[in-house]
């Protein structure tokens, strides 16, 4: 009766261990604009857009981050028919910009 109880805890710690190491596969889907209060997530085709085209890179001194507002003498450019969204480039990094507040969404890399 005790090896029986002694096989059976040991096939459950067995078991329990198993499960516990398929659990590696992750899922993971793009969406339209979602805000939340750190993050923006830019639609794909805003982002494609924006890594087509080909402009001169501005050069400035200074760092270009998330929530930053990008100085005025930095030219932004109107992305076709998404309002919501700008890019510029600067010091050779693509950002994408609020083109009402010239708040910095997304830098491309």
């Amino acid at each position: 009766m005790r090896n029986r109880l002694i096989l059976a805890s040991a096939a459950a710690l067995l078991s329990l261990s198993a499960t516990a190491y398929a659990q590696d596969t992750v899922i993971v889907q793009e969406a339209d604009p979602i805000m939340t209060e750190s993050t923006v997530v830019v639609p794909g085709e805003v982002r494609t857009y924006v890594l087509e085209r080909d402009i001169p890179s501005v050069p400035y001194e200074g760092d270009i981050l998330i929530g930053r507002v990008v100085p005025g003498e930095v030219e932004i450019h109107a992305i076709d028919g998404q309002p919501d969204y700008a890019y510029t480039i600067v010091n050779e990094r693509r950002v994408i910009v609020n083109p009402q507040t010239r708040t910095v969404i997304q830098v491309l890399e």
